[in-house]
């Protein structure tokens, strides 16, 4: 396994789907979503294994979706706004690589190491995934294991 670990956003790290009407603003080309989410997992926390991780030779990724329903616009405005929420919520990671893809894109795909870890909240993409795929329940967890072992 390559030493490479991709997180998914949305559901995943960002609590879009716990911002109220969400799924309107979405339908109705609002990225407001995507900046209000809050964070689901310590990012305190997450950054500082992250970063641990990285001085250890880790490749650190974002491999996330745009929106079901979207215009060129649209994915310009969800895309900065992603970006945005990284930059405030993980602002001392220096990622590797961050995919910001049309929905449904397999994102063993799309990104440098598909056969390293990701970390997702859906079960497809975890499945398609070719390297090891984990559920969002445990990351904090998983990621101290991968510093334990080294």
């Amino acid at each position: 396994m390559t030493k490479a670990i991709y997180f998914d956003m949305d559901g995943t790290i960002a609590d879009l789907y716990a911002v109220n009407d969400w799924l309107p603003m979405l339908r109705a080309y609002n990225p407001t979503p995507y900046a209000q989410a809050k964070p689901l997992v310590n990012m305190q926390v997450l950054a500082r294994l992250l970063n641990r991780l990285k001085a250890n030779g880790y490749h650190i990724g974002i491999i996330s979706w745009l929106s079901k329903e979207s215009t060129t616009e649209y994915d310009n405005a969800v895309t900065k706004a992603k970006i945005e929420w990284l930059n405030k919520h993980l602002k001392s990671v220096e990622w590797d690589e961050v995919n910001i893809v049309a929905y449904g894109t397999p994102k063993q795909n799309i990104v440098a190491y598909n056969n390293g870890i990701l970390f997702d909240d859906e079960v497809n993409n975890r499945s398609a995934w070719c390297g090891t795929a984990y559920d969002v329940d445990n990351i904090i967890e998983v990621l101290k294991g991968i510093l334990h072992t080294m």
